[in-house]
């Protein structure tokens, strides 16, 4: 299945020693795809990269700041000196609950520079590679909260739409240069960032009959959606976000 082969390109994952970007990683890997592990902990970094090798992978690692423009842009810039980035998956982001009307305006702050500005470094400064190579992959982690809210998370829903609108300026004024960016939604996923919910009786019973579903969902199944948007099989798809939510978007 030459349209989902991932052979000789290579893919930087950011956030990826953990959760999503972690089985993002693998799934990338097993597609073909030589991987570039980033973090912010190096030690976590090198654990993550030495379980994929042991897989059989071949794995590059880049520990940097993703809300540090300059950093990234040094970072984008020296690994490129070595080989082509091929495919960018913009993953790394954090959560921060708290009712809007007390939510601390530093951790609003923090939160939108993990999850919005870090986007825009990383995606600009690998852009700035891909255009003149004539393609690339961009792949914006979005959410389920690009469409929906819940109470407590307010920053986080705005964080989330706004990654989605980006993914549509990036394919805007880029797809002329022979890009593709896209955005995969994630549902509710048992992972790091949902460990709360996740052992909340409750929130999962009601997550369960909220989702048509019916549970939460496993990050390998994120993989396929990933796949395919860094693929030739998805030559002509730009500026849309694929929600992988067990249906919880399509249902009342």
């Amino acid at each position: 299945m030459n349209l989902f082969d991932l052979t000789g390109r290579t893919a930087l994952v950011t956030g990826s020693s953990m959760g999503i970007g972690r089985a993002l990683a693998h799934g990338l890997a097993d597609a073909g795809a030589r991987i570039v592990m980033n973090a912010r902990d190096a030690d976590r970094l090198e654990e993550a990269a030495a379980d994929l090798r042991n897989r059989g992978a071949t794995v590059d690692t880049l520990a940097f700041d993703v809300t540090d423009a300059e950093a990234v842009q040094a970072a984008v810039n020296a690994y490129e000196d070595t080989r082509p980035i091929d495919i960018l998956i913009n993953n790394a982001g954090m959560q921060h609950r708290g009712p809007l009307e007390d939510f601390d305006v530093s951790a609003f702050d923090r939160l939108m520079r993990t999850n919005v500005n870090s986007a825009f470094y990383v995606g600009q400064s690998v852009a700035k590679h891909m255009i003149p190579r004539g393609e690339g992959r961009i792949i914006n982690i979005a959410s389920v909260q690009s469409a929906l809210a819940r109470p407590g998370i307010a920053p986080y829903t705005a964080s989330k739409g706004a990654i989605t609108n980006l993914t549509k300026g990036m394919a805007t004024d880029w797809a002329r240069h022979g890009l593709n960016c896209n955005a995969i939604a994630p549902g509710y996923f048992d992972t790091p960032l949902n460990a709360a919910l996740v052992a909340d009786p409750a929130f999962s019973d009601w997550l369960e009959k909220r989702t048509p579903a019916g549970r939460w969902g496993k990050v390998e199944e994120l993989v396929g959606a990933a796949i395919f948007l860094s693929a030739p099989a998805s030559t002509f798809v730009n500026g849309q976000t694929i929600f992988v939510d067990g249906g919880i978007t399509a249902s009342l």
